[in-house]
């Protein structure tokens, strides 16, 4: 192998290396700057998800509801 392919090589694995590190010390940053919700923030993130759950199963009834008579209508049943 050549000394160049050599000197690529390690040029390589060092910017891998320095990858890695910048993740690591960027995750670290970010995990020290996370904090536990207070208690209205978690209340409202609750509510945001009970209203999703909400208005997910809604549609979901409605459309249920319609297309149950077509679909016995289409089909003959």
């Amino acid at each position: 192998m050549s000394s160049a392919a050599k000197l690529r090589r390690e040029e390589k694995n060092k910017n891998v290396v320095n990858q890695l590190q910048d993740f690591a010390n960027d995750s670290i940053v970010f995990f020290n700057k996370c904090a536990k919700p207070d208690r209205n923030e978690y209340m409202k993130i609750l509510q945001a998800c009970a209203m999703g759950f909400i208005v997910i199963g809604f549609i979901g009834y409605i459309i249920k509801l319609v297309f149950i008579p077509i679909n016995n209508i289409i089909l003959g049943a």
